[in-house]
């Protein structure tokens, strides 16, 4: 019997790889000798890159880069045994990189990111992935491109640092100086979120506020924003509320698309491509995925859908194994995953499921692989 286990994170409590290693304790607790294949999963934020050297054949690069804010920090990213990169944006420009108190997208940037892409290209990389989950930024990708050869001026002809900040002051964008090796790079840009550059679901609005952004802070980013979104369909012909992902990342989503061509990707979809999961998936008799809570939103983009889908493709039984279980979740099913299990009963508070997460997982697990012993998978049922 061959076993996969492909879940995402429970956020604050369990790792990826740890729902594996629990899962693996409990199948050989309830079958003896099987072979168990654990492949961390995430979706293009913090974890992203240590996700996929798990499965993938690679290395590390280390180098040092600007933060947010500016300040020097170390960052990693992957160079892969295809010789293609992985960045992770937030290595270098996430939101865990700063406090509570720092958090301000009025003056952050995504400059570091741009480091890590140039340090990619220049090592001989022609094929860039960037997973943008997790920023701390909202600079329409500016300081990105700064990085890698871009200019931004205002109306005076000065040049912008590309901050928050300066998206209301953008008259210009020069491209001339851009890296040669970015110009004929293959890009493409890693992200669950589907949101518009600008308007009430664009990347100020819908996510500004989570960054540091006070309600007066807002309506100056969005006014800046709008400016941007005209000043590159006036140089571009391109219209960023138009295309799926432009406002990811605080438009770094939009910067990456329009200056450099990437196509954009669903996160899963793309995770699911790095580590050849497809091929993993040969002789394989049963799929448990998860995520610390199914709803309805489980169905758009995230991982148990993605998952499903490659499962019920390949022909092969998936089950969920999620923190909770809410209204919508039933709507999984159509997307291959055929039976759901929760860790935490619905009176249980959730501090305390946050608590003893390993031991409830354990339990819930050995529960589980008991039912599916006793079931013929084909004809499994949801939640067990």
């Amino acid at each position: 019997m061959k076993l996969i286990f492909a879940s995402d994170s429970f956020k604050g409590s369990l790792s990826s790889k740890r729902t594996g290693e629990l899962l693996r304790i409990a199948a050989l607790s309830a079958y003896g000798d099987c072979e168990t294949v654990i492949v961390p999963i995430a979706d293009g934020g913090e974890g992203t890159l240590d996700a996929v050297l798990y499965t993938e054949q690679g290395r590390k690069e280390t180098i040092m880069v600007h933060d947010p804010l500016h300040r020097m920090v170390s960052a990693s990213y992957g160079i892969l045994s295809d010789g293609s990169a992985l960045i992770e944006m937030a290595a270098a420009s996430g939101l865990t990189l700063l406090s509570e108190k720092e958090r301000n997208p009025f003056d952050a940037s995504t400059f570091g990111t741009g480091e890590l892409i140039r340090d990619a290209l220049l090592r001989g990389c022609e094929k860039i992935t960037v997973a943008i989950g997790g920023s701390a930024t909202n600079d329409g990708g500016m300081g990105c491109m700064r990085a890698l050869g871009m200019r931004f001026l205002d109306e005076n002809g000065v040049e912008l640092n590309g901050t928050g900040a300066d998206l209301e002051k953008v008259r210009v964008i020069d491209d001339t100086h851009l890296l040669k090796e970015a110009k004929n790079a293959t890009v493409t840009v890693m992200s669950d979120v589907t949101n518009p550059l600008c308007g009430k679901d664009g990347a100020t609005m819908a996510f500004g506020s989570q960054k540091g952004a006070s309600a007066e802070t807002l309506q100056v980013l969005e006014q800046g924003m709008r400016n941007y979104r005209d000043v590159i369909k006036m140089r571009y012909d391109i219209d960023c509320d138009s295309f799926f992902g432009a406002g990811a990342a605080g438009g770094l989503g939009a910067a990456l698309h329009v200056f450099l061509q990437a196509e954009m990707k669903s996160g899963i979809e793309t995770m699911l491509d790095l580590v050849q999961f497809d091929s993993l998936l040969n002789d394989s008799d049963l799929i448990v995925t998860g995520e610390g809570r199914a709803d309805e939103q489980s169905c758009h983009g995230k991982v148990m859908q993605g998952i499903g889908l490659r499962a019920k493709r390949a022909g092969i039984p998936a089950i969920g194994l999620c923190g909770s279980i809410a209204p919508g979740a039933e709507a999984l099913k159509q997307y291959g995953i055929t039976g759901l299990y929760a860790t935490k009963s619905d009176d249980m508070p959730l501090s305390e499921a946050m608590d003893h997460a390993e031991e409830l997982y354990l339990s819930a697990a050995k529960k589980m692989f008991g039912n599916i012993r006793n079931a013929c998978f084909s004809c499994y049922t949801m939640h067990g």
